[in-house]
């Protein structure tokens, strides 16, 4: 008899944890080993169960997706990682892969590709869905944002004047207006609100 599939879950909503586990429950290659909630606590289980492979969320408590892959994979190279998750913007992807998981899930796809997305990660495969590889695209051929563009639109996200990012960051509203016009041309859009609305939607910015 082939050996089961080990796969613990991370997940914050208990009622899709559960869901998850029910499913792949009922799939004879599949064994489902452990489950938890939160980024930090996922980091403790998975050193103890050592699993083939981890489906993660991106939005956990404590400690995100993305930064428990990454510290997961620093510590253990091998680890192999799934995102499963309700978050489609590019930059939720670009990091999540940056970070070394090895499939971008959306939730909701059907029980048939994640079954076969689980046997390719365990065979040793990327598997990236196409609408997930547009995106993923998009993103590697748009202009980075600097660190100090990311500063100033974090605040506009947060809905701070002109003046309040100035104060805020200690430089004069004449830069914070250079800093605008130059993130408004990357990303493609003409005003303060429009780039808010892009921001969150491309995940560069989490809004609350």
């Amino acid at each position: 008899m082939a050996k089961k599939i080990r796969i613990m879950l991370v997940e914050d909503h208990q009622v899709v944890r559960q869901g998850l586990e029910a499913l792949l429950g009922t799939t004879e290659n599949l064994e489902v080993v452990g489950s938890v909630g939160d980024g930090l606590e996922a980091m403790d289980l998975f050193r103890s169960l050592m699993p083939d492979i981890t489906l993660i969320d991106l939005q956990l408590p404590k400690q995100g997706g993305a930064e428990t892959i990454r510290r997961i994979r620093a510590e253990f190279p091998q680890a192999r990682f799934i995102v499963l998750t309700t978050f489609d913007g590019d930059e939720d992807i670009y990091r999540a892969l940056q970070a070394g998981a090895r499939s971008y899930l959306l939730k909701g796809m059907p029980l048939e590709e994640l079954l076969t997305t689980i046997q390719a990660v365990h065979n040793g495969k990327l598997h990236i869905p196409a609408p997930v590889a547009e995106k993923l695209a998009e993103r590697l051929s748009g202009q980075e944002l600097t660190a100090r563009e990311m500063n100033v639109l974090e605040r506009i996200v947060a809905g701070r004047s002109n003046k309040e990012i100035s104060t805020d960051l200690s430089i004069s509203e004449a830069t914070v207006k250079t800093h605008i016009n130059s993130l408004l041309g990357k990303l493609g859009v003409a005003d303060r609100t429009q780039a808010a609305t892009v921001a969150i939607q491309r995940g560069l910015v989490s809004h609350r």
